[in-house]
């Protein structure tokens, strides 16, 4: 039996990334009521607050909901895992923790796509700005004032500065800070953390709402469907609570946060996309929108591996019990230590060849190896240094695989598909050779686990990284946003459904183009746009 109304201004679907911020802004207004729905559960699992914790919420049907990918011929035909967050706070819950904006470059392109200026680097600067917290105090790119804590790591690795150094000696300057909008440079990633502990959407924009009378959360809330009157007006969504099918309806908007796999499947249930796709799985059309699902992008990770002599790694450190019991008391007594470490600590933004006109490529190096994510550390002192394609042209697909709400999502990437990919990911592969074989390095005698340094043609370095090559949790561009002009698009530049009255879809879905880094905090700044369009168009506060 519900405790609360049915009716509502706005229903936002997703409490991640997207959801929580918009939740949050538009419930500054005491006169509007929004309802907040997400599928999973408050944020009282252990491991979700502390850093390493994202160890045993990947792959837990608690917090991810546990996606496949299809086989995939880029991948030697695997199928890997493609996780999601699940819960208030979205993905948030188990992400990186890095505190990426992107490239001033990549927002041009936003622009250049969609003819809107909104999207520039000058006019989401201040977005990102009003948004954070940041450690050192606002000035020229950041701010002060906003809910979203941004920090320096808690840690030092010697591996890491050797790797700084390497870089810097293959003419890769270091950064102090990656987000000013030139990220060509080597330096350590800020974090969303606060004090040692990981600081996810639901706690920074949510928990700090959760006091407003006009908020109203309804978690464990699984969105089957939204609903439509005879004009293709939304009018509400229902939703699976307690074993009961509940129907909430909204006499302004309905706000679509569920991501670059949720938001599409969600929709194709409710009858919009490709008109093939619900004919076979007998879903009325609501609206026929052909390129929802379609032009998949993520950020393929390849994940070097090196052996290292005479530099501790977190390898040896962590594989006694001694040393596990040492490292969990470091945490506790001070919150810092291998516990408080963020997946990725050193960043690399680099080209894969001097041509390039900007940054194409970015590392996150470790102090620790393994085989694959789940896998035993390695019983030698090894790093990783991931490297991903930061703008790929290879494009993928996200659908439903049938009318149930709870079936899983046919999910094919496409990775390495293009020409163009291909030839950066081996381009990539030598510039990580070549970054190795600095002088700074030579003391510690690395040598290549992974992808293997028998691997030398590039047709053999090419089949090495199909058989490393794995997502780095970045999927969008799935409901692609483009200019009011074009009739392909899936939103418009102000995120309107196309062809759908009351339907604005806000996440990583609808960027027009994957940003040149991790993805959360342009998925924030998105947000915080919305929101402001969102009140200017029902003239709120």
């Amino acid at each position: 039996m519900l405790n609360y109304p049915t009716q509502f201004d706005f229903i936002v679907i997703g409490s991640g990334s997207a959801g929580s911020v918009i939740a949050h802004r538009l419930s500054e207004d005491n006169n509007v009521s929004v309802l907040l729905i997400e599928s999973g559960k408050h944020d009282n699992y252990p491991w979700i607050h502390i850093p390493v914790g994202y160890l045993y919420c990947i792959g837990n049907p608690r917090t991810d909901w546990c996606f496949d990918t299809v086989k995939d011929e880029g991948l030697n035909g695997r199928s890997i895992k493609y996780p999601r967050g699940k819960g208030i706070g979205g993905s948030s819950l188990i992400n990186g923790m890095i505190y990426m904006r992107g490239q001033q470059a990549d927002y041009q392109t936003w622009v250049n796509i969609t003819g809107d200026e909104g999207w520039s680097w000058e006019n989401v600067l201040p977005l990102f700005k009003k948004m954070e917290r940041y450690h050192s105090g606002a000035n020229e790119f950041h701010g002060n004032k906003g809910p979203w804590r941004v920090s320096k790591q808690r840690l030092s690795w010697k591996v890491l500065e050797v790797f700084k150094e390497a870089s810097i000696e293959n003419g890769i300057p270091f950064t102090k800070d990656f987000n000013t909008g030139d990220n060509f440079g080597v330096g350590y990633f800020d974090v969303n953390q606060y004090k040692g502990l990981r600081l996810n959407a639901g706690q920074a924009f949510i928990k700090s709402a959760s006091y407003r009378t006009n908020l109203t959360i309804s978690s464990e809330s699984h969105a089957t469907k939204i609903l439509f009157d005879d004009n293709r007006r939304a009018t509400g969504i229902e939703v699976l609570k307690n074993n009961e099918l509940v129907q909430f309806s909204a006499t302004k908007e309905i706000i679509v946060c569920a991501g670059a796999i949720g938001s599409v499947t969600l929709l194709e249930r409710s009858g919009i996309g490709r008109a093939d796709l619900l004919k076979e799985f007998n879903i009325p059309i609501v609206h026929s929108l052909p390129q929802l699902g379609e032009n998949l992008q993520d950020h393929l990770q390849l994940r070097h591996v090196y052996r290292v002599e005479n530099l501790p790694t977190l390898n040896t450190l962590a594989n006694n019990w001694f040393g596990k019991m040492r490292i969990g008391l470091q945490y506790l007594l001070t919150r810092r230590g291998p516990m408080s470490m963020a997946p990725s600590q050193l960043g690399v933004f680099a080209k894969s060849t001097m041509d390039q006109p900007r940054a194409n490529l970015q590392y996150h190096v470790q102090p620790l190896s393994l085989e694959k994510f789940g896998d035993p550390l390695h019983p030698f002192n090894g790093f990783t240094a991931s490297v991903c394609n930061l703008q790929p042209t290879s494009k993928g697909s996200v659908h439903i695989s049938g009318s149930d709400p709870f079936a899983k999502p046919i999910i094919k990437p496409n990775y390495l598909s293009s020409i163009e990919d291909q030839k950066i990911a081996i381009e990539s592969v030598k510039l990580t050779r070549q970054i190795i074989s600095a002088p700074v390095f030579k003391p510690y005698q690395p040598q290549e686990v992974l992808p293997g340094s028998a691997k030398q043609t590039d047709e053999e370095i090419l089949d090495g990284v199909r058989n490393i090559g794995t997502t780095i949790f970045h999927p969008t561009s799935t409901c692609k946003m483009g200019a009011k002009n074009d009739p392909s698009r899936c939103v418009d530049s102000e995120f309107k459904l196309n062809g759908i009255i009351n339907i604005r879809v806000v996440d990583g879905s609808t960027m027009p183009v994957i940003t040149s880094g991790n993805t959360a905090a342009p998925i924030m700044m998105m947000a915080e746009r919305a929101s402001l369009l969102i009140k200017k168009d029902h003239s709120l506060t």
